[in-house]
């Protein structure tokens, strides 16, 4: 519970401390004294959104402390989540706030996150304001209430336990299907290249043989054109030199017949003839085994090709060869999980099955509870002046979801005979807040939630509607402790501790004071209640009388 609360520099109130105790506490004051800022301090100390302009005017910033104890297993539990401990069974929550708009988290004196004070303040404090009635207004937490209700959650722990098995269930097929689509894409890729290096049929270092094949190709036209050239002048043509030389010894024959020692040179030009002819017939020997046009365009295009596809790939021909033994080898390793996808199919649809089948017990027993939660409530409700509102409650079915496949929403009727309706489109401010306690009353034993906030629940009411609302509030406040802000003196009456808000001014500054009253202090400030300023003698007979009759009741 809270023990102690303690501000400064909050708006108007510059320092207060502010005890506590178990049971109903009230917190009464004149309109404008600073209720609400207390309402403010304790939702920034909680992790609430802040504004800056709450510090009080003047000064650097405004600190909120608040004091828990002793703490439950759900406060614990997030204290462990932060890497807090909780050995002294207390807590300091501290909120700073910043001039400036920033702000610091602390607990037991360590820097922490706002979102964990958010987060322990769920675990600590149920704040309900004017207006404030998101349980009532937000349909989507009409499930939750209704389920809080009940005193048996055996069978929505079990539903809860299958749905989450059946969720993985989904996972691990859903993870399977993607694995098996993506095999067979990995497969179509393997199977394009090995259809395609396949078809090329590399053979070893055949790229490099290829390469030299092709240079010595092209070499060798290079020498068979030169080679053919030499034999053309010497043998070929018009003027070659072999016809030359026949020519020329042809006449030195005829010389020698003037000149017979011409016949040597004739001899020596025979053997120069004869020499040519020779030469001319190992240069012709140059051109043998030259490809042919056809053979040359082969392996140009056989080269072009299996360089093509080694660049393809990043490697060379031994690089391709091992490329398609590797795809060979990882198609026939890829293989269907078929057995395990069917495997994994039939455990899901079991789990389905049985998890849509508890789903359908759990909506039976929420009718059952929907029809004692209604009754429970309207007996508040009617024991709160609401006798002619009736609440029920509609159960609608959709999909599965991890709190089952109901939707609840809470309908009122206002009047006998008239059709339920949506809470928000009917019910006035002063009724919200007594359906909302009603519903706090009705769940009192069963909401782990150690402190209750009441921020003018009386809104609305008077005569006996407010004596009953603070009968109500005492009696949460057996299961809670309640912290109530009330204009109404038949809700101060019935606190155990109750606390007097002012408000003080001076020319230059305001400033609101938090007090104790003790009983005397309590008759006048419940005196002042009832008749305002006039605190006659009769009004304060009153005031005690009123303080007696609401302890001889806690009695």
């Amino acid at each position: 519970m809270l023990k102690e609360l303690s501000i400064e520099n909050l708006a108007v109130i510059e320092s207060a401390v502010i005890p506590l105790e178990h049971g109903f506490n009230a917190f009464t004051g004149e309109t404008g004294a600073g209720k609400s800022i207390l309402i403010h301090g304790i939702q920034a100390v909680l992790g609430q959104r802040v504004r800056k302009d709450l510090v009080r005017t003047g000064c650097k910033k405004a600190v909120i402390t608040a004091q828990f104890s002793p703490l439950s297993d759900a406060s614990r539990s997030v204290l462990a989540e932060y890497g807090f401990d909780s050995e002294d069974d207390e807590i300091l929550l501290t909120r700073e706030i910043s001039a400036d708009g920033g702000s610091i988290g602390r607990v037991n004196g360590k820097s922490a996150p706002v979102a964990m004070l958010r987060a322990l303040g769920e675990t600590l404090v149920n704040i309900h304001g004017q207006h404030d009635n998101q349980i009532l207004l937000r349909p989507e937490c009409h499930l939750d209430v209704l389920d809080a209700f009940g005193d048996d959650h055996s069978l929505l722990s079990e539903y809860q336990s299958e749905f989450q098995s059946l969720q993985t269930a989904a996972r691990s097929l859903n993870a399977l299907k993607k694995e098996e689509q993506e095999k067979a894409v990995r497969l179509h890729q393997l199977q394009e290249t090995i259809a395609e290096i396949s078809e090329l049929d590399p053979q070893p270092d055949e790229d490099r043989q290829l390469d030299e094949q092709f240079q010595t190709a092209t070499r060798a036209e290079e020498t068979a054109e030169t080679a053919e050239t030499i034999r053309q002048m010497l043998t070929v043509g018009e003027g070659n030199l072999s016809d030359g030389l026949a020519a020329a010894l042809e006449q030195l024959r005829r010389l020698t017949d003037a000149a017979p020692d011409a016949a040597t040179l004739a001899d020596r030009l025979k053997a120069v003839n004869i020499e040519l002819k020779d030469i001319s017939d190992e240069v012709s020997a140059y051109t043998d085994g030259l490809l042919s046009p056809k053979e040359m365009a082969m392996l140009n295009s056989r080269r072009n090709a299996v360089n093509t596809m080694a660049i393809k790939y990043h490697t060379n021909a031994d690089g391709l060869r091992q490329i398609l033994a590797d795809a060979l080898n990882e198609v026939g390793k890829i293989e269907s999980d078929a057995d395990r996808m069917r495997a994994l199919r039939e455990e899901y649809q079991q789990r389905l099955h049985r998890v849509t089948e508890l789903a359908k017990q759990l909506t039976a027993f929420r009718q059952k509870l929907g029809e004692d939660f209604a009754k429970r409530v309207g007996e508040e409700l009617s024991y709160l002046n609401m006798p002619r509102v009736q609440l029920s409650v509609v159960l609608t079915q959709g999909k599965l979801t991890p709190k089952g496949m109901d939707h609840a929403e809470f309908l009122i009727s206002a009047n006998p005979g008239e059709p339920p309706k949506p809470i928000a489109q009917i019910a006035s401010g002063g009724e919200l807040s007594r359906m909302m306690l009603a519903l706090k009353a009705v769940l009192a034993d069963r909401d782990d939630i150690p402190t209750l906030i009441f921020d003018e629940i009386d809104t609305g009411v008077s005569g006996k509607a407010a004596q009953k609302i603070g009968r109500k509030l005492r009696q949460l406040s057996e299961h809670h402790q309640v912290i109530c802000v009330t204009h109404l003196a038949q809700l101060a009456t019935q606190a155990q501790h109750h606390l007097l808000i002012e408000k003080h001014s001076t020319e230059t500054s305001t400033s609101t004071q938090v007090t104790v009253l003790n009983e005397e202090q309590r008759v006048e400030e419940i005196a002042r209640i009832m008749g305002g300023d006039d605190r006659s003698e009769l009004m304060l007979q009153t005031a005690r009388a009123a303080l007696s009759a609401a302890s001889a009741e806690q009695a």
